[in-house]
């Protein structure tokens, strides 16, 4: 809503929010109309809890979908737990980004189907997790062409930049894998090399990023948060210098705190016993993954380069085809268009190759509602490694989701 105010030029006057849940709509619906009234802005917002109420002449889709909310969510990795497994996030690989998946991946492909049928023109961005797993889900499944965006990578950019001396502003990048594993290659500041600069001040954040950048000379970005689940074999019981990942280092039960706290806030200044608080549009750079300086690159011809998750296509040669990578776009009046990375070091494409291969196991189980692919997706994952364990792991989080996995339960499955 902010992004729409702050950005009259690009003359979008109407915003459709969707949601489930009534009550959950209708906070984000006058929260909305707070913001509208302050800034005097002359945009339209039409709430429903139909999708096919507001997606007929949409020129602009996007989701932000949990299926469960953040109870579910906390289910993804206290869950685990029990069985030795820590997570410090648990939204994209790990036991709770497969559980996330088997969640969202239905309903993700649902949407996408709405898309299809009734705005086929529209723009259609996701930023639901596990970003890979969604997207590779509906380009699968459906005709719709969904580009995924997150922060991360933009953020990184910003983050090594600041080490090397230099602002965001001033740096380029070259950076490809997977979402919350994308390694950046090449890093420029003001046209000089800068990845070595800022390893050189790197401080004491990030260590495993770090470890990883001395083995592979590229650095994972978002940084050691994400990336340590993409290496559980790494941090047995999640031991992870001397902390436990989720637990002191990282606190997932303070993240869920934090979105707990964040949502009463925006309640109170929805029903209107707290002032709205004005630093809603004081926005961070990047703080909006770039969706509106993407469409208007587009409308403009621009040809920026963004980072964004879409099928390979022969853009990294040595990856999979179609899988689903975040690479760099550049934002042009026929689209968003991938950049040709070469290959990848070999290394670095082994490692993004058996991530690809454990997702494409998670996105077929999702989809199936087979609870054996879920096994063998817990299995190739590789948090769990004793085919005991993760049948048990899987079950209870079946058993815990049961609401929200129909595909699951609806019949006699192959258990």
């Amino acid at each position: 809503m902010a992004d729409l105010i702050l950005r009259p030029e690009l003359g979008f006057t109407e915003l459709g929010l969707i949601d489930i849940d009534p009550e959950a709509l209708g906070v984000a619906n006058r929260l909305a109309e707070r913001m509208i009234d302050v800034r005097k802005a002359p945009i339209r917002v039409s709430p429903s809890t139909d999708r096919r109420e507001v997606l007929p002449e949409s020129d602009v889709v996007v989701t932000t979908i949990a299926v469960g909310g953040r109870r579910a969510w906390e289910a993804d990795v206290l869950i685990p737990r029990r069985f030795g497994v820590y997570q410090p996030v648990g939204d994209t690989v790990m036991p709770g980004g497969v559980s996330r998946a088997l969640r969202a991946v239905p309903a993700m492909v649902e949407i996408a189907h709405d898309v299809e049928g009734l705005c086929p023109k529209a723009w259609f961005f996701n930023y639901s997790n596990p970003m890979t797993a969604i997207c590779r889900a509906v380009r699968t499944e459906t005709g719709a062409k969904v580009v995924g965006l997150c922060h991360g990578t933009f953020h990184s950019e910003g983050y090594l930049a600041q080490l090397a001396g230099g602002s965001r502003d001033e740096a380029t990048s070259l950076a490809v894998g997977l979402n919350h594993l994308t390694w950046i290659l090449d890093l420029r500041l003001r046209g000089r090399e800068a990845l070595s600069i800022a390893y050189g001040h790197r401080g004491s954040t990030n260590p495993f990023s770090w470890s990883l950048y001395e083995a592979y000379g590229a650095f994972p970005t978002p940084g050691d948060r994400h990336v340590t689940e993409f290496f559980p074999e790494r941090f047995p019981r999640g031991q992870y210098y001397g902390k436990t990942l989720g637990v002191d280092a990282f606190s997932f039960e303070e993240t869920i705190r934090s979105g707990d706290r964040a949502y009463a806030e925006m309640r109170d200044q929805a029903l209107g016993t707290q002032p709205l608080d004005e630093r809603v549009f004081q926005r961070a750079p990047g703080e909006h993954e770039q969706l509106m300086d993407i469409l208007a690159a587009v409308e403009q011809d621009e040809r920026r380069v963004f980072y964004a998750n879409l099928p390979n296509h022969g853009a990294v040669p040595n990856l999979p085809y179609e899988a689903v990578l975040e690479l760099p776009v550049i934002a042009a009046g026929r689209g968003l268009l991938q950049l040709c990375v070469d290959r990848v070091p070999d290394s670095i494409a082994a490692l993004l190759t058996r991530r690809i291969a454990a997702q494409e196991l998670t996105v077929r189980a999702a989809l199936e509602g087979s609870r054996r692919l879920v096994v063998e997706a817990l299995l190739a994952d590789g948090a769990v490694q004793d085919p005991e364990t993760a049948e048990k792991l899987c079950d209870a989080l079946l058993e815990a989701h049961r609401a929200h996995l129909p595909q699951f339960w609806h019949c006699v499955d192959d258990a």
